[in-house]
């Protein structure tokens, strides 16, 4: 299984310079995982940088995936996770979500950088 981070699924969209590094596991609806904090993440930021419309379409896609939903054990277990790595609230819900569902987390949020279990390249 796989888990694409909210900077991943902008990076794709976007078709930036790192977009190829995440095609595979976001090409593998199969076999990929989502977030509820990435579906906010990805929606905020295109609605943002783009609009509404383009925000939705974004949406509808990472919906081909498995949605994870939040709910009070994730939420515990990645308080643990972000009080243990010292990372932020976002990123431990995404690396807590990650782990529970054995799938590789893929990221070029350095936050991530050297923890096991991620997939990590440097921003461009």
């Amino acid at each position: 299984m796989n888990l694409v981070d909210s900077s991943g699924w902008i990076e794709y969209f976007a078709d930036e310079e790192n977009a190829d590094f995440f095609a595979e596991p976001i090409q593998q609806t199969n076999q990929l995982i989502v977030s509820a904090i990435n579906i906010y993440e990805v929606f905020k930021h295109v609605l943002r940088e783009e609009n509404r419309s383009k925000a939705n379409q974004a949406i509808a896609y990472m919906r081909q995936a498995r949605l994870i939903e939040l709910d009070i054990a994730l939420a515990i277990e990645a308080a643990e996770t972000s009080h243990q790595l010292k990372i932020p609230m976002a990123d431990s819900l995404i690396l807590t979500t990650a782990r529970a569902h054995q799938a590789l987390l893929w990221t070029q949020d350095v936050d991530f950088k050297g923890i096991d279990g991620v997939r990590y390249i440097k921003k461009a």
